[in-house]
């Protein structure tokens, strides 16, 4: 027998076909009792709903999307993502919809946008934003806009990256640390600092914004910036390329927690003691900061809560009920025990 279709259904139960199309799509244009009944009958027919048919007939597909600028092994690799997603799908969970992560599509981000299959974007630290926005704003779909520069029109969600990294670097500084390495997340455009947008750039303008106050700037020699992959290797690998030079930093600021995880293996590895000779901060708060050895220094933001107003926003903007605001969510310094003490230095 071959697969069973509406027809069948329709004359089994004495309907019309129009009738079985709503009993799936618009229940609540025909009785319980019809409903009930046409149910009934697909199942013992064995029907399955056809999910491309059913997205053509109801122009939804019940998938919201997560739009990454990594391919997805290197974005699961990083802790913060599963406390962001968490948060997406207590309300995907809620609704009663599907989650979707899509990355760059062959090196693309308009491929991915155009190829993905969901009823609106929550995009996800996207730099090249305005490329992107353009594309989703050309294929119409809602998006919701996180860790990104905010866009007129379009409801966006950031924590307050600026002064959560001026408190780290405050710390660090408060501390005695005079010469200091920055690991930052790899922006493509080669440290070029002020081509950086978004996250990058807010943190960034945290970071000088205290080493000013202590009239220190990046220089190259003492105050150094190099970018990483923000995952655990990309710490490791930072750590090497620091150590290569004759000169080594006392402390090491980094953009993610991860990529200061890294930096913390890479450095025990290599004989060095953390905080004695070397002190490192992170950003984030992921669960495994406080579990390494010894717990990390790090500024603390809500991933889980992003996540859910993010994907609240996004239900929202889709139902045509959301006002494009642009919510700044807060952040704390969490001290612990990978920053040490130091005399002042020269």
């Amino acid at each position: 027998m071959g697969r069973v279709n509406i027809s069948d259904i329709a004359k089994k139960a004495g309907v019309s076909k129009t009738a079985v199309s709503f009993a799936y799509n618009n229940p609540e244009r025909l009785s319980q009792a019809t409903v009930g009944h046409i149910l009934k009958i697909a199942e013992e027919l064995g029907y399955t709903p056809n999910p491309v048919a059913r997205t053509l007939t109801t122009g939804h597909t019940g998938t919201i999307g997560v739009l990454v600028p990594q391919p997805i092994p290197e974005i699961i690799r990083n802790p913060f993502m599963p406390k962001f997603l968490e948060g997406i799908g207590e309300v995907c969970t809620k609704e009663g919809l599907s989650l979707m992560i899509v990355p760059p599509l062959k090196g693309s981000m308009r491929r991915a946008i155009e190829n993905a299959a969901v009823d609106g974007f929550i995009t996800l630290g996207l730099e090249e934003y305005k490329a992107t926005m353009l594309v989703l704003r050309q294929r119409g779909v809602p998006f919701v806009t996180v860790d990104s520069d905010p866009i007129e029109g379009a409801p966006s969600i950031n924590i307050d990256d600026e002064s959560g990294a001026r408190a780290a670097m405050r710390h660090v500084l408060a501390a005695g640390h005079r010469e200091i390495a920055i690991l930052a997340i790899r922006s493509g455009v080669q440290a070029h600092i002020e081509e950086y947008h978004g996250t990058l750039r807010y943190r960034m303008n945290g970071y000088l914004a205290a080493l000013e106050e202590y009239h220190l700037t990046l220089d190259r020699r003492r105050i150094s910036l190099l970018e990483c992959v923000s995952t655990e290797k990309g710490g490791q690998f930072g750590f090497r390329e620091i150590w290569k030079k004759k000169r080594h930093p006392s402390a090491i600021v980094a953009m993610s927690d991860i990529i200061a995880i890294g930096v913390m293996e890479a450095a025990l590895n290599a004989g060095v003691k953390i905080p004695e000779e070397l002190s490192i901060v992170g950003f984030d708060d992921i669960p495994l900061a406080k579990l390494v050895n010894p717990p990390l220094t790090t500024v603390a933001q809500p991933l889980t809560e992003k996540g859910k107003l993010a994907a609240e926003l996004l239900l929202k903007t889709i139902a045509g009920n959301a006002v494009p605001t642009h919510h700044i969510l807060p952040i704390s310094l969490v001290i612990r025990k990978s920053v040490g003490v130091i005399e002042r230095r020269a």
